[in-house]
């Protein structure tokens, strides 16, 4: 890059004087199938970032996990001696203090439309598509408890509407949710969309939706998405989700 004042050429680096370069000691902390977790990894994998994954799976509520954080969830990024929860200040950070493309819009407005994204994501997509779906069709028979119908039932006229305007959105004819450019909106919405389409339900909802769904394919089909998939473990159960059904488990 030029600068149009000084009439010499400027490093990335020196443009950038505050941007993180070090990699080595990034670390996640969350367990394996967490969908925030997701969002975070799949982040530093577009990012270009090299990272360690700490699994909390034994340690979920303990002494430790809450020094970690005090809301007990996950989550959790170490940067050297930096600690910091909740996704999306994790996700700003690691686009903000990495090098790589940008997944934050220069413009204001286009920046305000991926965070309504985001928020959306949070209040409208996640609840209903796991919280309420995916966590009665796969998360609790795999330790053994039924499927709470009533649950379910709330949930599917919810997703539905979340779908319709997603789909509404997408109408616009560009790649991403936002634009034609990756932002943080389309890996906050990936994960949710993803282990959501592992239900029956999602199978059969999905077909009525085909901007999304060539958003999804595409979305799958990005190199990094690709490599964060084959890294995974096994779907196996979430052996600290026996307590969701007394802490935080709808009820209808």
């Amino acid at each position: 890059m030029v600068c149009l004042q000084c009439k010499f050429s400027l490093s990335w680096r020196q443009i950038h004087p505050a941007k993180v370069t070090a990699m080595t000691d990034v670390v996640v902390l969350g367990f394996p199938r967490s969908t925030y977790v997701h969002i975070v990894r799949l982040v530093l994998a577009q990012k270009g970032v090299a990272h360690s994954f700490r699994d909390l799976e034994p340690e979920m509520g303990s002494a430790s996990h809450l020094a970690l954080h005090p809301f007990d969830r996950v989550p959790i990024l170490q940067h050297g001696d930096f600690t910091l929860y909740e996704t999306s200040a994790i996700a700003t950070y690691v686009d903000e203090a990495f090098e790589g493309p940008s997944l934050q819009p220069k413009d204001v407005r286009a920046r305000a439309r991926m965070n309504q994204w985001i928020s959306s994501v949070n209040s409208y997509y996640y609840p209903y598509m796991i919280y309420h779906v995916t966590h009665e069709r796969l998360v609790f028979p795999q330790l053994g408890i039924a499927s709470d119908e009533k649950v379910v039932a709330h949930a599917l006229p919810k997703v539905q509407r979340a779908l319709e305007v997603l789909e509404k959105a997408l109408g616009h004819g560009a790649d991403y949710i936002v634009g034609s450019e990756l932002t943080l909106a389309d890996f906050f919405m990936l994960p949710s969309t993803y282990a959501f389409g592992l239900t029956e339900e999602g199978k059969a909802i999905y077909p009525k939706y085909p901007s999304f769904c060539e958003w999804r394919a595409r979305m799958e089909a990005l190199p990094t998405v690709k490599r964060f998939r084959a890294s995974l473990p096994p779907r196996n159960p979430i052996e600290h989700a026996r307590k969701w059904g007394v802490s935080h488990r709808p009820k209808y």
